[in-house]
This record gives structure tokens, C-alpha cells and sequence, in this order.
């Protein structure tokens, strides 16, 4: 194991960056949670953040959502979904990334968990599970879920090469909404996804500061 690596295992046992990091790249204004929610009442989610070495970088598997699926259709995420009963976040991660990516499960180190986030858009609570693999897997897509596999170098996903777009927003209050993203090849990240992704480019900036 690199050092790299076992600093970023101790520092995922650390209190998080949490909501101000997340909020780097929410749009804005962001919609708010329906009173009428908690995070109880909300639908579990779990999504896998790969970290893996290729060409000497860390890099990060993104899917572009399949048309056919109900939620979020054709945006960029995270492998993942909804948790089943009896299923850990952890488990249910690694379970949707083999489904969607054909990520073997055993090829998966587990390194901790980033801060749940609330989608108010799907009514869903987002838990991040950070695994790593030493080398890069054989990825096998799940062609009615995912449209296609993206595959981010870490380096890609730096603050400084944030970008902004205003925007109609889709769901009442009907406004427009200012949206920080990541260009990805032709792929803007976005939303929950960058909001994630945001946590965990803090926590890597913190392991790299020593």
C-alpha cells in the first residue's frame, strides 16, 4: 500500500469537510429539502467513488445514466442506487458498481465513507462509499443503465478548473440557477455528483498537504 493511499484510509476516519465542501459546487441557489422531509424519511441511496491507478494517477469512474432509467436521465454520476433492506451503504455500493460497471467486488478495497448528502430533486439520501482498486478494473458496462463509461484522472476535478453556467431550473421554484461543473470531455459533472466529488477533492488536498 502506498503512502498516499494509507493517508487517505486515516484521513476518511477524520471528521469530514461535510456540507461546506459539498456546497462548493451545489448550484445556486440551491433548491431547499420539503420541510415535510428528514433524512429518515428520505429514500436511501448509496454510490461507489472508485479510486483507482492508471498511468501513474488516481482515477475516478463516472457513467453517463441511460436513457431507459426513470431519475436523472442522461447526467453523469456515480455508480450507485437505492439501498435494498438489510444492505449497508457499503454493500449496496459495491453491489450497484458491479451491476452497472461489472466491477468485481472483490477487487475493492474499502476505505471509508464521505458525509451523506440530500437530493431534494428525487427525494433520496446519498450515502458516498470510497473504495480503491490497485490497479485498473475490467470494466464491463450494463448497457440498459448506463449509456456510457467516463474515466476521470483525479487531477481533472481541481477547483481551479471549475467552470459556471446559469440555467433554467427543471423543477419548481421555477428560476434560473447558477451551476458550477466540471467539463469532462464533452460531459458536464454537475449537481450531486460534483457535490461529492467536491468533498472528496478536499479530503485528497488535505492527505497532499502532509
Amino acid at each position: 500500500m502506498n503512502g498516499r493511499l494509507a493517508a487517505l484510509r486515516r484521513r476518511l476516519r477524520q471528521p469530514l469537510p461535510g456540507l461546506p465542501a459539498q456546497l462548493q459546487m451545489a448550484p445556486r441557489p440551491r433548491t431547499p429539502l420539503d420541510s415535510s422531509l428528514t433524512p429518515a424519511s428520505l429514500r436511501q441511496a448509496a454510490a461507489l467513488l472508485l479510486v483507482y491507478e492508471h498511468d501513474g494517477q488516481w482515477h475516478i469512474p463516472l457513467t453517463l445514466r441511460g436513457a431507459a432509467l426513470r431519475q436523472h436521465t442522461g447526467q453523469v454520476s456515480l455508480p450507485g442506487g437505492r439501498i435494498d433492506p438489510g444492505e449497508t451503504p457499503e454493500h449496496a455500493a459495491v453491489r450497484e458498481a458491479y451491476e452497472e460497471i461489472g466491477l468485481m467486488p472483490d477487487a475493492v478495497d474499502l476505505l471509508g465513507t464521505l458525509t451523506p448528502l440530500p437530493i431534494p430533486v428525487s427525494g433520496h439520501l446519498l450515502h458516498p462509499v470510497v473504495g480503491y482498486a490497485a490497479a485498473r478494473p475490467q470494466f464491463i458496462i450494463a448497457e440498459h443503465e448506463v449509456a456510457r463509461l467516463i474515466e476521470v484522472p483525479l487531477m481533472q476535478l481541481q477547483p481551479a478548473l471549475v467552470r459556471w453556467e446559469r440555467r433554467a431550473r427543471s423543477h419548481p421554484p421555477l428560476e434560473l440557477m447558477d451551476v458550477p461543473y466540471f467539463q469532462i470531455d464533452d460531459m458536464q459533472v454537475w449537481g450531486a455528483t460534483a457535490m461529492v466529488l467536491a468533498e472528496f477533492i478536499a479530503i485528497v488536498g488535505d492527505v497532499d498537504a502532509g
